[in-house]
């Protein structure tokens, strides 16, 4: 059994959608990060980074008891090694999935989270910061629209966690104001990803409780309640 520990985010969709596609047994344990439970100490123990998601194995091969995991892409590699699905072990095709993955968790993720918070959720808009964030998530696009344009199927080829990865940041691309039509590669690929039943189930095992986005859950959710924290220690 696999703890989840886990809210309904692009970051954590890619945990449950890896876990659908596997078959592993898990359970979820939903964290609520607008209320600030990223913050609790048995959190803050699997999780230092105080983000979701964060995973432990009850049973781990070592067998030396439960084991926990965080940050997404080595959770994704984690996942993959233990059970020898969707990560190569030949050494280029293996180092190809861990470039786009890493491409992923360094930039396509980043700058839409980036983009998301200024253009959808700031409570004052800066357009600067907009445009900044607007120009390179476009630039991303563009960049996963020619490879998939070389690969013709996935992003490193083959399915992967590299395509598990980078899906569920593309799946906000309407709320972000991009259309699909503009990377006619990404648009072939994302409805060959999204027709996969497990990528359906992954992101719908969970969703936010409907309460209002009010002035705490912007604390929780970007920077305050970490600032006042650390200025604690």
């Amino acid at each position: 059994m696999i703890d989840l520990h886990y809210a309904p985010t692009p970051n954590g969709w890619k945990v449950s959608i890896m876990l659908e596609e596997l078959g592993l047994p898990y359970q979820v344990i939903p964290v609520n990060i607008r209320a600030g439970e990223q913050f609790r100490p048995e959190f803050l123990a699997i999780s230092p980074n105080n983000r979701i998601p964060a995973i432990v194995d009850h049973e781990p091969a070592d067998g030396q008891g439960p084991f926990s995991v965080f940050e997404t892409g080595a959770i994704l590699i984690y996942l993959a090694d233990k059970t020898g699905r969707f990560l190569p072990t030949e050494m280029r095709a293996r180092s190809q999935v861990m470039q786009w993955l890493m491409w992923q968790m360094s930039g396509l993720g980043p700058m839409l989270g980036q983009h998301g918070h200024f253009a959808l959720y700031a409570a004052e808009k800066f357009p600067y910061a907009i445009e900044r964030y607007r120009d390179e998530a476009a630039r991303l696009y563009g960049v996963l629209d020619r490879q998939l344009g070389k690969t013709g199927a996935y992003v490193a080829g083959d399915y992967s966690i590299a395509d598990i990865a980078c899906f569920p940041w593309t799946m906000t691309h309407k709320a972000q104001g991009f259309t699909l039509d503009d990377y006619p590669n990404v648009k072939r690929w994302y409805a060959e990803v999204r027709a996969r039943p497990k990528v359906q189930t992954g992101p719908a095992i969970g969703k936010f409780v409907k309460e209002p986005f009010d002035e705490e859950a912007r604390r929780n959710m970007f920077g305050a309640r970490a600032k006042e924290m650390a200025g604690k220690r």
